[in-house]
């Protein structure tokens, strides 16, 4: 039988000369495919050496590093299940994650050890190892001095490769169970579609702690056996200057709209790179249009989602359409339903669906969540609302629910409804998303205060500061007499996001 293991598919795909550069970082190390594999293996023998295998969690909050993707590999190699977490998780949230998905291992930077520990009760199985953004720590240091593990764990296409913490509206985060086999069909879907190719180089500047720069950037650049520039974070000034020297540029909408502001973006300047690509959140139409004078390219938007990975992308070859999301993938398919779960026709706006090799496997320990989410023909509800035209091409027209998709992050208005409502002073709050120029939303809260309290916008912000990761925050506080609602006594989101829509216009 084959083995399932995603690295073991990595291996086969990295370029004949393995001393072929795999992550640049500018100005620092460059790591080759060489010896990413042998980084990978020395950590592989460290997870080995705590009795940490298959099935075993391992949680990871670190800076981007060369050193964090070889950690990721590693857990592969051996059929550990990865656990990325958002660097701006405040300890508080951490402490949800690890009770709940009981990880063997938690590597995180020096800074957070002591105040993870702080909030962490106490915990017999689990070790802590750190990792900061120039890969030093405990984990470099004990791995290096580590017998390399230089197998590669044989693995059933269903075994567990990642687990993946979404928000949910009400406000308890869910761990999207992600297989070897989903990992593996998306990154091969989108080598295929996107036309990856020999001397391909990809401009790397989103983090890896989400599904865009740990899947489906790595996951493509890995599969070609490609050199990546392996940036900390996005840096307009730095991505133009490689753009000379690259072909692929990876993207959320914000990239692109601080790149269509910036002076030294031009045809020439852009004229090597052969495909651009922007997810994680809608682009907005004059985005793609005021890129495409510039620059002489037209974005490829695609979207997906933290359960399924990819669902769909616009046509390397063909008509990208600004607004729509294009096609499903090879294997993937679509199709639009009532809340009830009749399917619907050409054009007639409803809730997507998806089905194929992609979709998750559950929900970490949530049988009665995933049921829910499933329809009983086996197919996943988005939750967002959109539309398939006559020739299959989907536009995405709204979602179903009230997250916010703020610079590529999705949040739910709930969690921070949870923590402001708790603050004293506070009668009760509402949470929405309103256009921003440079996030494409911006968490907005709208708060009732008791009578005679002393709260105002500055006092909230200060309040929460340390209960909530920093993209979550509200960009601005309003404080109101009421909040206006329905005759069923619901709050009109709807409403808040007319009144507050220029707020950042």
């Amino acid at each position: 039988m084959t083995n399932a293991n995603l690295y073991s598919l990595f291996q086969q795909h990295f370029p004949k000369d393995l001393t072929a550069p795999a992550l640049v970082v500018p100005g620092g190390e460059t790591i080759s495919y060489d010896k990413l594999d042998t980084m990978s293996a020395h950590i592989a023998g460290l997870l080995d050496g705590l009795g940490i295998g298959k099935g075993d969690r391992v949680a990871v909050q670190v800076e981007k590093s060369p050193q964090a993707v070889a950690l990721y590999l590693a857990c592969l190699r051996i059929g550990a299940v990865y656990l990325p977490l958002n660097t701006a998780y405040t300890p508080s949230e951490v402490a949800y994650f690890l009770d709940d998905a009981e990880p063997s291992l938690l590597v995180c930077h020096p800074q957070s050890k002591q105040p993870l520990l702080n909030v962490i009760e106490d915990n017999d199985t689990l070790s802590i190892m750190t990792l900061d953004e120039q890969g030093q720590g405990t984990l470099s240091a004990e791995a290096e001095a580590s017998q390399p593990s230089i197998d590669i764990v044989e693995l059933a296409p269903e075994d567990l490769a990642a687990i993946l913490y979404t928000s949910g509206t009400t406000g308890k985060s869910k761990g999207a169970m992600l297989s070897h086999a989903n990992l593996a069909s998306n990154a091969l879907a989108l080598h295929e579609i996107w036309g990856w190719r020999d001397g391909d180089v990809l401009i790397h500047a989103l983090p890896i702690f989400h599904v865009h720069g740990l899947f489906v950037a790595l996951h493509c650049a890995l599969l070609n056996g490609s050199k990546m520039w392996f940036l900390p974070k996005f840096d307009a000034d730095q991505v133009i200057e490689l753009m000379p020297h690259s072909t692929v540029l990876m993207g959320v909408p914000t990239f692109y709209t601080r790149l269509v502001d910036h002076p030294n973006l031009t045809q020439d300047t852009s004229a090597n790179i052969r495909l651009f690509v922007s997810g994680s959140a809608p682009l907005l139409a004059e985005t793609f249009a005021t890129f495409e004078t510039k620059t002489g390219h037209r974005i490829l938007e695609r979207y997906g989602m933290t359960e399924t990975g990819m669902i769909t992308s616009n046509p390397l070859h063909g008509e990208r359409l600004p607004a729509t999301v294009g096609y499903p993938l090879p294997d993937v398919h679509v199709r639009i339903a009532d809340e009830d779960g009749t399917v619907l026709g050409t054009d007639e706006v409803g809730v997507l669906e998806v089905i194929g090799p992609n979709v998750f496997t559950g929900y970490w320990r949530m049988p009665e969540k995933t049921a829910s989410e499933f329809r009983k023909d086996g197919w996943f509800i988005t939750g967002d609302v959109a539309r398939i035209s006559e020739d299959g091409r989907v536009s995405i027209v709204g979602r179903a629910k009230d997250m916010i998709i703020s610079g590529g992050y999705n949040i739910y208005p709930k969690e921070i409804e949870t923590v402001i409502d708790k603050l004293g002073g506070v009668k009760e709050s509402a949470v929405v998303g309103v256009p921003h120029p440079d996030f494409g939303e911006a968490v907005t809260a709208v708060i009732v205060r008791e009578n005679g309290a002393n709260i105002n916008e500055g006092t909230v912000k200060v309040s929460i500061e340390h209960k909530l990761a920093r993209f979550k925050h509200p960009k601005r506080v309003f404080i109101v007499d009421k909040l206006p609602r329905n005759t069923m006594g619901k709050v009109q989101k709807n409403i808040l996001r007319d009144t507050y829509a220029n707020t950042f216009v």
